[in-house]
């Protein structure tokens, strides 16, 4: 490549000072730094890291994430391929890597650790101990990914530890997943050599894990948002602090990434050389990853800003080469070939019947920002003999349809989604994917699910008459489209989803994470309603 020079004032992360400079690139990698009076006056900094995403919940391939990521000075993920290796297993994972390389993009993948996350559902594929000696050891794979099975860790399940032996024994960080742990169960869990969290969601539970010598990833995502809980810590740990969106939706990724959290930051009167530590160099030290920090020799990874309070990203470097000017991606587009795993048939809206064996539900309350939701009774609303939805109390059917065989779909109630009409569905549903979809009547939830169905994955909204689908072909995961044309579309789905009377930010991001089992309080697997306190299924009629 030709040589480059950059003037401006340059963010030294090791020094903690800001002095005005040129810095020589040449052959991809930075030559020189040296300083001078005169510059532009714009801030030259190292390119920000997502610390923890799931591609795939952008509902795109890694080639289209990247095209969108860089516009907001992003040059590198810490990625999970947890979500399409629960649909394709190790070949899912090798697509991710795979198609990654395509493009001028750092994605760090790690070898996902839970697959499936629970046995208490139905998933599309399997990856053990004995799997993971290859996987972990493959240089394109960097770390072990979030261990979500912390019961596993406590109790020395022998396959769990295993997976973290392997890692331990291939030099690479072991990820963690461990929502509401504290105390000595959160000691434990750190003992096991489980270096990181971004399940924090209070800052008791975040300061009792740094306090362990463990690192929290501040996440905000499209549907977990824990930066204002969180933020206030970093100051203190510093060193032990990084940031992650953990799952962004692609209208959420068109308007910003981790710039918008170092936005925020200095709007809650954090240093900006503080917040640059987080989102820049501690991701690198901690994974040890290949992504330049403005040192003579790294890699040309660099971001080119107006200034450090809207962390407006005019120039985005990677290896030297500008990948973004002016909120335009130089990225191209690649081709995309679609590989999915989806064996369930159309169903019919009497198999989405419930026979009342009681008066009472459990019900499952989503919260609106968070992946936890609550569990309630209330009574139920039965129509000749079958317990039904009910709108004026925002009591509506809840339904995980299997998608890697025939059964019976498993159904439940859940509150907050605030449909009037309609259904809502998603072959999206976190861990293992499955179909899931809420509605007023059995007959919308019929529709949408078959909707998804017919696309062979995807989201889907429906009405008496209106029915807007969103295909994901990929593993049902992600489109094979223009990131910016999915964003479109799904930004025209999600509205249609909230005419139907829903006032959560992103339902159909909150309705993914109604099968999350690892999450507590009540979900609902394609195997029934699941106590994520007692970890174990629980009846929907509690005295029946």
């Amino acid at each position: 490549m030709e040589y480059v020079e950059l003037s401006g004032k340059i963010v030294d992360l090791f020094n903690q000072t800001i002095q005005p400079g040129v810095i020589e690139i040449e052959n991809e990698r930075i030559r020189r730094v040296r300083h001078t009076p005169n510059v532009p006056d714009l801030y030259i900094t190292p390119g920000f890291i997502d610390a923890h995403v799931h591609i795939e919940s952008s509902m795109l391939v890694p080639s289209e994430f990247a095209r969108l990521a860089v516009v907001h000075g992003t040059v590198a993920t810490v990625s999970d391929p947890h979500e399409i290796a629960n649909v394709l297993g190790i070949e899912g994972v090798r697509f991710m890597i795979e198609n990654s390389k395509k493009v001028n993009f750092k994605c760090f993948f790690g070898a996902p650790s839970c697959v499936p996350a629970t046995p208490f559902e139905t998933a599309g594929a399997v990856i053990e101990a004995r799997d993971m000696e290859a996987l972990i050891n493959d240089p394109d794979i960097h770390y072990l990914a979030e261990m979500m099975n912390w019961p596993g860790v406590l109790h020395e399940d022998p396959e769990v530890m295993a997976k973290i032996q392997l890692a331990h024994g291939a030099g690479k960080p072991v990820d963690g997943h461990a929502p509401g742990l504290m105390g000595d169960r959160a000691a434990a869990y750190i003992r096991a050599g489980i270096t990181t969290d971004h399940e924090c969601f209070t800052r008791e539970e975040a300061l009792d894990k740094l306090t362990h010598g463990m690192k929290v990833i501040i996440r905000e995502g499209s549907a977990a948002k824990n930066f204002d809980a969180l933020i206030g810590l970093l100051p203190e740990y510093r060193d032990q602090v990084m940031f992650c969106s953990d799952d962004k939706h692609p209208d959420n990724l068109v308007e910003g990434h981790i710039n918008q959290l170092l936005q925020r930051g200095v709007s809650a009167g954090i240093d900006p050389l503080v917040l640059l530590q987080a989102a820049c160099k501690n991701p690198v030290d901690h994974y040890g990853l290949n992504v330049g920090l403005l040192r003579p020799g790294d890699p040309a990874d660099l971001v080119v800003l107006k200034d450090l309070q809207a962390f407006e990203a005019l120039q985005t470097y990677i290896n030297g080469y500008l990948v973004a000017s002016q909120g335009k991606s130089h990225i191209e587009s690649v081709a995309v070939g679609a590989l999915n795993k989806f064996e369930t048939s159309l169903k019919s809206s009497e198999e989405f019947k419930v026979q009342a064996s009681g008066e009472e539900i459990k019900v499952m309350i989503a919260e609106d920002g968070q992946l936890i939701t609550k569990a309630q009774i209330h009574k139920a609303k039965i129509e000749d003999g079958q317990a039904v939805s009910d709108i004026q109390r925002d009591l509506l059917k809840i339904t995980v349809v299997n998608r890697y065989q025939q059964a019976k779909p498993a159904m439940g109630f859940v509150r907050n989604f605030g449909l009037k009409k309609g259904a809502i569905a998603s072959s999206v549903a976190h861990d293992s994917h499955n179909i899931i979809a809420v509605g007023v009547d059995d007959t919308a939830l019929c529709r949408a699910v078959n909707a998804v169905i017919n696309c062979g994955g995807g989201v889907a909204a429906v009405t008496d008459d209106q029915e807007m689908v969103l295909p994901l072909p990929v593993a049902g995961l992600m489109s094979t489209n223009d990131g910016y044309e999915v964003a479109n579309a799904y930004t025209e789905i999600d509205r249609f989803a909230k005419s139907l009377g829903s006032d959560l930010e992103a339902p159909f991001m909150t309705l993914s994470f109604m099968a999350l089992l690892v999450i507590p309080e009540l979900k609902l697997s394609d195997k029934g309603l699941f106590d994520g306190l007692k970890f174990q299924f629980t009846e929907l009629f509690p005295d029946s």
